[in-house]
């Protein structure tokens, strides 16, 4: 690992506020070639990071952290914050079972003051501590860094119109960089390029500097001459206008621009002169030209040469379940001019590249905007448009009223892609989709799809596409078993699953790609393995013959237990009458850590290892029992 004798000296930031003003350069230019060393090394997010390196070194040489809090907004930039915070050791365990989280934890470290990985949550978190604060007497200061994208979501206009008059000790810092995961989109967007354009403005300012510099004794005549040409050329700041004061833009890899602006806002908060507003300018994948001409690639990289950068792998990798999904949309929409894509900044996660490019009138990037994307569905659906919904599991989460109220309700014909069901490794338990399957059964006419394979996932797709009321088709990150996946726009019977094994004594029923290792375990314990494909409506018919013929069922999942597949059978089986022992596999009532997925599936013991050890476990005497027949009670 990339050592100096500067990073070396800092074990936290009070060692860094130790360190001269001069120092601090050569300080940043370590710390950046640190992240990129350490992230070609583990895997995990770089360009973000390196477009915050000089932040982080100024925010915590100016505040007294961990006294003043920090709050970061998704986290993804937080790699030098976490080298700076005593944590520069075990960047090696970055993202890795056992290791070091790549978002901010609360119980990793007292620097994290607030846990996060999904965006625009850092105002609100800030300005409840600043509140704390006073209520409390303290002094210290509470400081929110959040990103352009992340502005885009309606949660964090709620907390800028509530810090506007909450008169706490606030500092929002804007980093613009002009780029989330997908460009960034929208209004506001917009706005901040014609803030930043402004050279008239930006002008006035360096004119300001050099009468100040010159001429001390004219400082209001400069402070005016500044106030008028902001004036002409931003009337009013929208940011003003929520009560801050605004500053910037300034250049955030301008360390002798960044320490003298936080420490003037410093002294400002110290006056009780109301909450600031800061907007820095960065670029992502700042000082390292790979990742600056190529910020999307190098978001979230894996493992990788610094010296030669990202290169195709030597065999062609199997297609993904987001491939797949991309794929359809596009062959669906040629088929369907009804269909319209709609994505909440997930663009490139979500597989719609193409679609975009293909259908460009047909795609809706709404921001990071869950509540709204779902809403603004709704509405194209009520005028007979088909909306498709990609949306990762876990964000959808954030649109759940609306699901409810405005989708379901209405029981309008939409189908929601849900991507990154079940574990997804090492963005951990923030980004898992474990919920998804127990928060929608429990909505009237919604309709939940649970493929096993890539193929599947196609069909499937397809008649979500045909009902005529909302639909989630969930599937997890990542390749599937290599299924090959044909070419048509057929799909498969709605509702209906199919038995893949026939046993004895025992069947196991699987609810998406946990069919495979159900089979191989089945194998071992010579028991009948039914591909169910629907968490609802269950096929009641096939749940019948099951439980008529064998003496006990166990149900396998990738998503929790607790309301989930497992309990959707239980439940059915309770009003047919059925009297027969049920064995629940699934995630477990904790929040999954972040680690390599096959590790976290076998310690969960839903590999084809663990559901055999399970099923055995419970149903030992049955497994040796001589085969008859279960008749229903």
């Amino acid at each position: 690992m990339v050592m100096s004798s500067l990073l070396s000296s800092i074990e936290s930031p009070a060692d860094l506020r130790r360190l001269s003003r001069a120092q601090l350069h050569p300080l940043a230019d370590e710390l950046r070639a640190f992240v990129i060393d350490s992230v070609s090394k583990t895997g995990g997010h770089l360009s973000s990071n390196l477009g915050t390196v000089e932040l982080t070194v100024a925010l915590h040489y100016v505040f007294n952290t961990p006294e003043d809090r920090l709050v970061w907004d998704v986290g993804h930039q937080t790699y030098p914050h976490k080298i700076l915070t005593g944590r520069r050791d075990r960047m090696g365990t970055l993202r890795q079972l056992g290791g070091i989280s790549g978002f901010p934890r609360r119980d990793e470290s007292e620097y994290d003051t607030f846990g996060t990985a999904h965006s625009s949550t850092s105002i609100s978190a800030a300005l409840g501590m600043a509140m704390a604060a006073k209520m409390k007497g303290e002094s210290r200061h509470s400081v929110a860094i959040i990103g352009d994208g992340a502005m885009t979501a309606g949660m964090a206009f709620e907390a800028l119109n509530n810090a506007g008059v909450a008169d706490g000790r606030l500092l929002v810092v804007l980093n613009d960089n002009d780029m989330s995961i997908s460009p960034p989109v929208g209004a506001l967007n917009r706005y901040l390029a014609q803030l930043l354009s402004g050279q008239f403005y930006a002008a006035a300012k360096s004119v300001g500097k050099q009468v100040l510099k010159g001429a001390p004794p004219l400082f209001e005549l400069a402070k005016r001459l500044e106030e008028h040409a902001k004036g002409m050329v931003v009337p009013a700041t929208l940011f003003e206008k929520f009560g801050f004061n605004y500053i910037g833009p300034i250049d955030g890899h301008d360390l002798d621009s960044l320490i003298p602006t936080l420490e003037n806002i410093r002294h400002l908060l110290d006056k009780d002169s109301g909450p600031q507003f800061l907007h820095v300018v960065t670029k992502k994948g700042q000082g390292y030209k790979l990742a600056e001409a190529d910020p999307v690639a190098y978001h979230g990289p894996g493992k990788f040469d610094p010296a030669v950068g990202l290169t195709a792998p030597a065999t062609p990798p199997k297609s993904t379940f987001t491939q797949v999904f991309g794929q359809w949309l596009c062959d669906m929409a040629e088929a369907d001019p009804k269909l319209v894509g709609i994505t909440p900044a997930m663009r490139e996660g979500s597989g719609m590249v193409e679609f975009e490019r293909r259908f460009p009138g047909r795609y809706f990037d709404v921001g990071i905007a869950e509540q709204h994307a779902v809403t603004f569905a709704a509405g194209l659906a009520c005028e007979g448009l088909k909306p498709v919904v990609a949306i990762y599991s876990t964000f959808l989460q954030r649109a759940y009223d609306q699901l409810i109220h405005d989708v379901a309700l209405q029981n309008l014909p939409m189908v929601f892609a849900l991507d990154r069901a079940g574990l997804v490794g090492a963005d951990g338990a923030t980004h898992a989709g474990a919920y998804d399957i127990a928060f929608l059964r429990c909505i009237p006419n919604m309709g939940i799809a649970c493929p096993a394979d890539e193929a599947e996932c196609r069909q499937l797709l397809s008649t979500a596409h045909a009902q005529n009321h909302p639909v989630a088709v969930r599937y997890p990150r990542g390749a599937g078993v290599g299924t090959k996946v044909l070419a048509g726009l057929e799909g498969l019977p709605y509702g209906k699953g199919e038995v893949r094994r026939t046993g004895r004594n025992v069947a196991i029923l699987a609810f998406g790609t946990l069919l495979y290792p159900a089979l191989e375990a089945a194998e071992q314990l010579g028991a009948s393995v039914a591909n169910m494909r629907w968490a609802k409506p269950l096929d009641l018919e096939l749940l019948r013959e099951l439980a008529t013929h064998h003496h006990a069922l166990v149900t396998v999942e990738e998503g929790c237990t607790m309301g989930g597949a497992g309990s959707a059978v239980l439940e059915a089986l309770q009003a047919e009458g059925f009297a027969i022992p049920v064995l629940q596999l699934g995630l477990s009532d904790v929040f999954t850590e972040h680690g390599d997925p096959a590790k976290l599936l076998a310690a969960e013991g839903l590999d084809a290892v663990g559901i055999e050890r399970s099923v055995r476990a419970r149903f030992a005497s049955l497994l040796d029992a001589v085969p008859g027949l279960k008749v229903a009670a």
